[in-house]
This record gives C-alpha cells, sequence and structure tokens, in this order.
C-alpha cells in the first residue's frame, strides 16, 4: 500500500508533456518565497491598474489551479479528468462580496451549478462558503450571542433562506453541497445553520455536509456533540474534515485580542486531531458520511486502513476523497484507480475576480514547504520517466 501514491505515470497521465512543463516552472517557482512575494505584489498592481497581464496569468498560474472562467469553460477538464474516474466539485472562487446584490448572485451561481450537475455524473457534488450568502460581521454577531437590530434579523433571514434554497435544490437533485468553514470567530453561527440544513434535508441521506477544520482542537468535542444530537433527533450527519486555511489569520486575532488561539500548538497536534476525526467518524459510517479533504498522504493511508478494518468498501458513497485541482495528483489519481470515490474541487470564475484566492493557493504552498518539495519530486520522477 505505501507505494500506492509513487505511481507518477498514473499521477500525471491526463498532462501533456508542456503541461508537465508548466507545473514543474510553477512549483519551481512557489518554493521560492522571494519569488511568491514579489509575484504577488506585481501581479495586483498589473490588474489594478488594468495593465494587459490577464492572457498571462490566465496561460499560467489561472489554467494549472482552476477549471475555467465558467461552467462552460470547465467542461473538457470535467470530462477529461472523468476518463480515470476522477469527479469534479465546481468551486465558485470568487471571495470578498459584500452586498445584498452579490449574495444573491452567487446564490443564482450555486443553483445552476446543482441544476447543471443534475446531468453530469462526474460533478455528483456542489460547493460554497457560508460567506458567499452574507456578510462575515453578520455571522460574528451572531456567533457572539449578541442581539440584531431588526434590519440585521431581515438580513440574517434572507442568509437563511438562500441556505434553504440551495439545499433544497441539492436535495431534489440528489447532488450532494458541502459548505466551507471559515474564521472560528464566524463558524458557529455557520455550524448552527448547517445543523438545521441537516435536521431538514439529510433525512435519509446526507445532502448537506459540514467542513470539520481540525487544526482547531475543540472540533473533534463539536463533533461528538453533533453526533448525540443527530442520534436523538434522527438526521444523518454530512462532514468534510480538513486540516484548515487560516492558522496564520487566527493566531494573529487571538494575540491581538488576548485569548486562547483556537489553534492545534504543533502540526503534530494537528495530525493527531485530524486522524482522530477520521477514525470516529468511519467507526460511526451509518450515521456519518465522509468527505476527506486531504492532501497528506499518511491521512490518506490510514483512511484506507480504517476503511478496511470497519469493512467499508471502496465504492461506499459514505466516504469520499477530496483534492484541489492543480495539487496531489499522484493522491487523488491513484485513489481512483485504485477503486476509491475521488473528487477534485475544481475553482473556476473570471481571473481578476479569482486572483485572491490563486495567490493564497501559492502562498499556502510556499509556507507548506513538504507539500511544493513533494509534488516537484514527483514532477521529476514523471519528467525522467518520459525523457523530456
Amino acid at each position: 500500500m505505501n507505494s500506492l501514491f509513487e505511481n507518477t505515470e498514473i499521477a500525471f497521465k491526463l498532462k501533456t508533456d508542456s503541461e508537465l512543463e508548466r507545473a514543474y516552472f510553477l512549483f519551481k517557482m512557489i518554493s521560492k518565497q522571494p519569488l511568491v512575494r514579489i509575484g504577488t505584489a506585481a501581479t495586483n498592481f498589473a490588474l489594478k491598474a488594468k495593465l494587459p497581464v490577464e492572457g498571462l496569468i490566465r496561460s499560467t498560474v489561472f489554467d494549472h489551479f482552476c477549471g475555467g472562467i465558467n461552467e462552460e469553460d470547465c467542461m473538457p477538464v470535467i470530462d477529461k479528468m472523468y476518463t480515470r474516474q476522477v469527479s469534479s466539485v465546481l468551486d465558485y472562487s470568487v471571495e470578498g462580496k459584500e452586498t445584498e446584490e452579490q449574495f444573491d448572485s452567487a446564490l443564482e451561481k450555486i443553483l445552476k451549478i446543482i441544476d447543471f450537475s443534475e446531468h453530469k455524473n462526474a460533478m455528483p457534488i456542489a460547493v460554497f462558503k457560508p460567506t458567499a450568502f452574507g456578510r462575515i460581521d453578520l455571522y460574528e454577531k451572531k456567533s457572539d450571542g449578541k442581539a440584531f437590530t431588526e434590519e440585521e434579523q431581515q438580513e440574517w433571514d434572507r442568509v437563511v433562506a438562500r441556505y434553504h434554497k440551495v439545499c433544497k435544490r441539492s436535495k431534489a437533485k440528489d447532488i450532494e453541497v458541502l459548505i466551507d468553514g471559515e474564521e472560528s470567530w464566524m463558524q458557529t453561527a455557520a455550524d448552527d445553520l448547517v445543523e438545521e440544513m441537516m435536521r431538514t434535508y439529510n433525512t435519509d441521506k446526507a445532502i448537506v455536509y459540514n467542513t470539520l477544520q481540525l487544526y482547531r482542537w475543540d472540533r473533534l468535542n463539536y463533533l461528538k456533540g453533533l453526533h448525540k444530537r443527530a442520534k436523538t433527533d434522527g438526521f444523518i450527519i454530512g462532514m468534510k474534515i480538513v486540516r484548515g486555511a487560516y492558522m496564520e489569520k487566527e493566531r494573529k486575532r487571538a494575540s491581538e485580542n488576548a485569548y486562547k488561539s483556537p489553534i492545534c500548538e504543533t502540526k503534530e497536534a494537528t495530525d493527531t486531531n485530524f486522524n482522530g476525526g477520521l477514525r470516529y467518524i468511519l467507526n460511526n459510517n451509518k450515521e456519518i458520511a465522509l468527505f476527506i479533504g486531504t492532501h497528506n498522504e499518511d491521512s490518506c493511508h490510514l483512511a484506507m486502513q480504517l476503511m478496511n478494518e470497519v469493512g467499508i468498501s471502496k465504492s461506499d458513497n459514505n466516504v469520499w476523497f477530496g483534492q484541489l485541482y492543480g495539487m496531489s495528483d499522484h493522491i487523488s489519481f491513484n485513489l481512483a484507480e485504485a477503486g476509491y470515490n475521488v473528487a477534485k474541487y475544481l475553482p473556476f470564475g473570471p481571473v481578476k475576480d479569482v486572483m485572491p484566492y490563486l495567490i493564497r493557493r501559492a502562498e499556502e504552498n510556499t509556507s507548506v514547504a513538504g507539500q511544493t518539495n513533494r509534488e516537484l519530486e514527483l514532477l521529476k520522477t514523471e519528467r525522467k520517466r518520459r525523457k523530456i
């Protein structure tokens, strides 16, 4: 089993030689922190100055990490990956919106994706961020238990209505919907709202999935409490587990506001927490459906081992593995080749609007040196195998 993720021929089978070279070049650049900082600043400046750089961005970093600028643009990528039994989760990766018009627009986009997915076997899952449907300040106030003004209550009611529209449509079309996790200071309100959706729509199977960011030391207890309520009240839990995406921001805010950081103190503690959550959910597979969002090979091996021990079949729809498009192809395509359910998060949107996502991807890869080095090592191996 330990050699499963070493097969670069399967991992990069869909990449042409030129695409392989582009990937190698990108990860080589990302591995150098000063270049990422300079490139980020230059890109932001060029876009704000309306310089003609979108074509360059599109042909390099955008096309490596994103599926396209709209749903139709993503179809060649979606169909190509599905030839290797890797499904797609279309992720509208436009961030930082704050108006009701923008939230309604995001709602229509997600509903369109769900309708679009209904007749595509390659797209069994949809996704949205809580802040795609409402202001983060509103979630934060709700999380803190502070009373809303009448106007804020009406605004919150519209957020709730957007959630219901998406989850109701997902249930009608039998498309599972993942609701991403965000910053800890707004997450309680999101958790409560997603639980309301699970109670309403997860009566027969998991349609609605929350996200558990397990770099937070309190999340396993939250999961166990949710599980008790689900068993008592008769609904199925859907849960995506990830390590987390806001560590530096979380620690900085905790330090500035003099409260205990919600983030585990060490990477080892985070790994232990993640694997504990994985183990708990797979041991309760009939009551909790699982989407394993990880680029960590050890966690994938553990999941496969636990599935085997508990007697969960590789194709059980209650267990999915997921990675981001443009990363960890050695995990995604080798797992799919072995018969497991695998989906790639496939970001899309206008180039300019998706830049915050792309910059975060580059910065995260730079800060996690092991991830970037692993990508480079595998790309080198495949280049050598192809004699490029």
